[in-house]
């Protein structure tokens, strides 16, 4: 982990970014901070079960998405393909059983409302071992620094949903910072070539998501 940047201020300007991408703002209270979904609980129906009849029978959420992360994702129910796309990006992945980490985070920041309320993003959301890689200390001092919390997270946000063919190429993210996206087909990396797309182009109601092996340093 790169120590200097985890040091940087980032308290206003992580505020102003948000209002820059046309975001809703979050929550200021202690108890929306604990819960990322705090506004927008999951469904608790069956996902697979959400509507009747052909048009329900033929969904296929997960139909576009690619990489080797994919079968790790719940063939039924609120975390699978089908459940996570008829919800809110922060919603969705709480119901997700490799993003129980990232979502506790999105609560401890208080993003979780921001999230939800936004039109058209793309997440690249950090599995629980992606987290693992970081050395307990060092996620403990983020994750007790909720500027520095929000700094991190916002980095992992684009504006609008990008597609595969959109994916490679500088994005700007809701942080402010650049990152770069590398590859091709169903195989890409993120920032600088560390972070690699485990299950790419992932629908929510209002986000797509690359799900990634590694944490992304602004």
């Amino acid at each position: 982990m790169n120590n200097r940047s985890l040091r940087r201020s980032t308290g206003l300007a992580s505020l102003a970014l948000i209002a820059t991408f046309g975001l809703a703002a979050c929550g200021g209270s202690d108890s929306d901070a604990n819960d990322a979904t705090a506004t927008t609980p999951a469904s608790s129906a069956p996902a697979d079960d959400m509507s009747s009849g052909a048009a329900g029978d033929a969904m296929d959420a997960g139909a576009a998405t690619f990489g080797p992360g994919c079968s790790a994702i719940p063939a039924s129910g609120a975390g699978s393909f089908n459940g996570m796309a008829t919800e809110p990006v922060a919603t969705a992945a709480s119901a997700n059983p490799l993003l129980t980490t990232l979502v506790a985070a999105v609560g401890k920041a208080g993003l979780g409302d921001t999230l939800n309320s936004a039109d058209g993003i793309t997440v690249f959301a950090p599995t629980d071992d992606a987290f693992g890689k970081i050395p307990p200390k060092d996620l403990d001092a983020v994750l007790a620094d909720k500027d520095l919390l929000t700094k991190v997270l916002t980095y992992h946000v684009v504006a609008g949903q990008l597609t595969p063919e959109d994916l490679a190429g500088t994005h700007e993210t809701l942080e402010g910072e650049q990152v770069t996206v590398e590859g091709s087909g169903d195989s890409f990396t993120v920032g600088d070539g560390d972070a690699k797309v485990l299950c790419g182009n992932i629908p929510t109601a209002n986000a797509t998501v690359y799900v990634i092996d590694s944490v992304l340093m602004p």
